[in-house]
């Protein structure tokens, strides 16, 4: 790999919700950049787009723009990630990845950088980021797992339509509307409509769905699922037990999980506020007596991950703790932890 100075970076998939916000991250963070180049598709090539960096043409993908970058940060799907893999590294341009295509591939590190930075340094030119769902979790629960241990994590996590992109959130606001002319302020019309999206598997509008991605053999779903796969390879421990139940709500942005977990050592809560409160990348939010807790309307378009509701376990008792977290996955979950990551080889 070149010598990185974080100068020459592209933004694949430039004008989707996460290159946008990759985009912003980079400027908001102020990553020294001596060029910054942006690819999307076919359509947009050619039109030139309003960034904080001035205004920028967009470009398709080609091997010469891979061999004039040191850094790639992907966010383009799956399939062209895999497509491209080989003719990135090739040009010797770190690719930082932000779809599922390589976390669970033994070759390639799954990183964040609060938690495991010397992993991305062993790298074959590449770098997985983590699903949104796991990095917002990860980020409040790694500096538990430090100080007291883990033995078990039980998680039910309440996912913004955001998770599905710029059409989910159209999607809600859409129905959202929908449904208030078609009621007429009218409670028992309301009740009544059912409405059928073409993102989410039912009506999102006023509702809620127990299901994010495709039902496995063992009857959970994928996007459960990697929230036990990754934290295991993120934190290298897979012994601690990991059972999730992923739903999807009626918000525009920010996910938000309730947590609780069994502990190797018996919890202090004193002990515990003190490290969340010092941790990077986590906001304590835990005034129970001022109404203040971790919500998505507070943590939607911040870079901290919100961690409140902080209690001893009536399960666990003295080894274990419940709490919530809230946090934007668009940026944390997504394009703020990969330039992070591309920050790493400054």
């Amino acid at each position: 790999m070149k010598n990185i100075k974080g100068k020459n970076i592209v933004v694949v998939g430039a004008t989707g919700a996460v290159g946008q916000e990759m985009i912003k991250c980079l400027f908001k963070t102020k990553f020294p950049i001596k060029k910054l180049r942006l690819i999307a598709s076919e359509n947009s090539a050619g039109k030139k787009i309003l960034t904080p960096f001035g205004k920028i043409e967009i470009e398709t993908l080609s091997e010469k723009v891979f061999k004039e970058s040191d850094i790639a940060l992907f966010s383009c799907g799956s399939d062209l990630s895999k497509e491209w893999r080989q003719r990135v590294v090739k040009s010797k341009c770190l690719m930082i990845d932000n779809s599922s295509a390589f976390r669970y591939d033994d070759t390639v590190p799954l990183v964040i950088p609060q938690i495991n930075p010397k992993s991305a340094l062993k790298n074959n030119g590449v770098i997985s980021n983590p699903n949104c769902t796991t990095a917002i979790l990860a980020m409040a629960l790694f500096p538990i797992y430090k100080a007291f241990g883990l033995k078990k994590v039980i998680v039910s996590t309440y996912q913004a339509t955001s998770g599905a992109g710029a059409k989910g959130m159209m999607e809600l606001i859409e129905q959202t509307g929908e449904i208030l002319r078609r009621s007429r302020g009218d409670l028992d019309n309301l009740l009544k409509l059912r409405l059928k999206g073409s993102i989410f598997a039912h009506q999102i509008a006023f509702n809620l769905i127990p299901h994010i991605d495709v039902f496995q053999e063992n009857l959970y779903t994928k996007e459960e699922m990697k929230v036990a796969w990754e934290t295991h390879k993120i934190f290298g421990d897979k012994k601690i037990k990991i059972s999730c139940t992923a739903v999807r709500i009626p918000t525009l942005r920010a996910h938000s999980e309730s947590v609780t977990i069994e502990t190797v050592k018996k919890v202090d809560l004193k002990a515990i506020r003190s490290i969340l409160s010092k941790s990077q990348g986590v906001k304590l939010v835990d005034n129970p007596a001022k109404l203040q807790y971790p919500m998505p309307v507070n943590a939607s378009g911040n870079f901290d991950v919100e961690v409140g509701r902080i209690r001893k376990s009536l399960v666990f008792g003295e080894y274990g703790l419940d709490f919530f977290v809230s946090g934007d996955q668009l940026l944390r979950g997504a394009a703020l932890n990969a330039v992070e990551i591309a920050k790493l080889f400054i």
